[in-house]
């Protein structure tokens, strides 16, 4: 393989990680919500299985990060995922809509970083440390 055929690769396959972790938290925001309505509805089932769905998401996201070479930021990240799943069990223990608030709004603001990621990434060729500590396992 060619330099220039690896430096490639390299570009594509950190754009998609950036990309696909966008899509995580918003799949993660989107069954919170939902989780959130079934709440007000009454819906325990419901509630329960879109909380799950939530949990799943933010515990393989948790998950992926590399401590090793993210340092930090990992670290952090990491820190910020185990309270969202804390208010996410929170409140499917107690049908607790202001944990799911509070769960949402951090990803809500993680979300928000993560947009900027992507338009920097969409705009300039990717950075190898563009997503340095993040493995996306599917």
């Amino acid at each position: 393989m060619t330099q220039a055929m690896a430096y490639k690769q390299a570009e594509v396959s950190t754009s998609d990680r950036v990309r696909i972790v966008g899509l995580l938290y918003d799949g993660a925001i989107n069954f919170i919500k939902l989780a959130e309505k079934k709440i007000e509805e009454n819906d325990i089932p419901g509630k329960g299985l879109f909380i799950i769905k939530a949990t799943a998401i933010i515990t393989e996201l948790s998950n992926s990060l590399n401590a090793e070479q993210g340092g930090e930021i990992a670290v952090n990240l990491r820190k910020l995922y185990d309270f969202v799943v804390e208010r996410l069990i929170s409140a499917n223990m107690h049908n607790d809509a202001k944990s799911l608030r509070e769960a949402v709004k951090v990803i809500e603001i993680l979300r928000s970083g993560w947009r900027e990621l992507e338009a920097a990434s969409a705009v300039k060729p990717a950075s190898p440390r563009a997503s340095e500590g993040l493995e996306v396992r599917i």
